[in-house]
């Protein structure tokens, strides 16, 4: 039997009405008020993050003042000489941006970058233009090249143009290449670096070592002392987690000076150990590889302690009272029943560190020496310095790449322990 459905009553469609409005309404003011924040995030965040990822592979310079160049060298094989066409095109190029300081110093720097020589040869080159012939008579391209083989003969080595060549488009893999110890050839393919300008694997490897090693010291300090305040009433927890947390009201800057006056050679840390007859003379603590992990390992503990407290407090005692009242071992209780409960928390702690560590500049830069310097270093470098915007953008993006792997993996093995669960 069925049963005929009837008409829908008005009030019915009325008061469905007026949910969805009364809905729409608390979802436009959730919105508005999450707003501000996302638009702080966007400014803040994810522009300067996208800007420096489309700067590391942005190549505008060559395109941008040689474009006729440019033109002529796309279909040029790259092993015989440029076509006499080519040097009309870049002598015609440079006399349109001899008043263009700017545009000129621009591509002078980025040729000089992989072709050593070629900023003096570029300014030397526009001083000269424009090439006229006789009574101002136009020059034929065989001519404007002689003029320039006259000029500078450097304009007959293929490397100057073949690098002209390889930077025909706005966008370029040579300054990624570059922050992993590889480059392209003169014909496009990619290479290692000569030996003796292999450096920046080696610095990335360094910066991995480092933050391992502050991460593990981090670790054998941080998770005793986060049990021990867990163990404590919450008055004496709350009172030794304010000393904890007294470091973050003191800038990095000045952490690190203390730290210099603690472990220079008249230190009060050598003055102590000689006063305890530990030593007979002063250890050499400042400007190597101990006095940077001392120094990161003091200002990074606490991002070590903070997850595990907050996961150690949550676990309750009983769990190994009952494992010991069963027979269980105190230490084996601890080790088998309470340590995997505190995963959380170490998963946590040292990615936070870790990342944190990835990223250091001020500590190695004043407590290191020359081999303990990190990749934060060479990003310094690159934008104060060398005025090297690619260079240090690529760096900062295979930096970022790398923790963004870490944190993914993060996920997948606390996904996969859930799962498991």
């Amino acid at each position: 039997m069925t049963i005929a459905a009837g008409p829908v009553p008005e009030s019915a469609i009325g008061l469905k009405r007026e949910f969805k409005s009364t809905h729409a309404r608390k979802r436009v003011a959730a919105l508005a008020l999450i707003a501000p924040l996302a638009i702080f995030l966007l400014l803040i965040f994810v522009v300067p993050i996208a800007a420096l990822l489309v700067r590391a592979v942005q190549n505008p310079e060559v395109v941008d003042a040689l474009p006729r160049t440019v033109t002529v060298l796309a279909g040029w094989d790259r092993k015989t000489p440029p076509p006499d066409a080519a040097y009309a095109a870049l002598a015609a190029d440079l006399t349109a941006e001899r008043d263009n300081d700017e545009a000129v110093g621009a591509v002078a720097r980025r040729l000089n970058t992989e072709v050593p020589g070629s900023l003096s040869l570029v300014a030397k080159t526009v001083r000269a233009m424009p090439l006229t012939g006789t009574a101002g008579q136009a020059l034929s391209d065989a001519q404007v090249r002689a003029k320039l083989l006259e000029l500078d003969d450097r304009w007959s080595d293929l490397a100057y143009w073949q690098t002209i060549a390889r930077n025909g488009s706005r966008y370029t893999p040579y300054y990624l290449l570059a922050a992993l110890d590889h480059r392209q050839n003169a014909l496009g393919h990619i290479e290692p670096t000569d030996s003796d300008h292999r450096i920046y694997v080696t610095v990335f490897a360094r910066t991995f070592l480092i933050s391992t090693v502050v991460t593990l010291l981090a670790l054998m300090l941080g998770y005793p002392l986060a049990y021990w305040i867990s163990t404590l009433s919450e008055r004496r927890a709350n009172l030794v987690m304010v000393l904890v947390l007294i470091p973050f009201w003191t800038s990095i800057l000045v952490r690190a000076t203390a730290w210099i006056v603690l472990l220079q050679s008249e230190g009060l840390v050598n003055h102590a150990l000689i006063g305890l007859g530990l030593i007979h003379h002063p250890l050499a603590l400042l400007f190597n590889r101990v006095g940077v992990y001392i120094s990161m390992t003091h200002i990074l503990l606490p991002f070590m302690i903070l997850p595990l407290y907050s996961v150690m407090k949550s676990i309750p005692t009983t769990y190994q009272r009952a494992a010991v009242s069963l027979g269980s071992h105190p230490f084996a209780a601890f080790w088998r029943v309470y340590v995997p409960q505190t995963y959380p928390g170490v998963g946590a702690g040292v990615l936070l560190v870790f990342i944190l560590a990835l990223g250091y500049y001020i500590t190695p830069a004043l407590l290191g020496g020359p081999d303990d310097q990190m990749v934060s270093y060479y990003v310094a470098y690159f934008t104060n310095v060398a005025i090297n915007w690619g260079m240090a953008c690529a760096l900062g993006a295979l930096l970022l790449a790398a923790t963004l792997v870490l944190y993914g993996v993060y996920e997948r093995f606390t996904r996969v322990k859930a799962s498991a669960a």
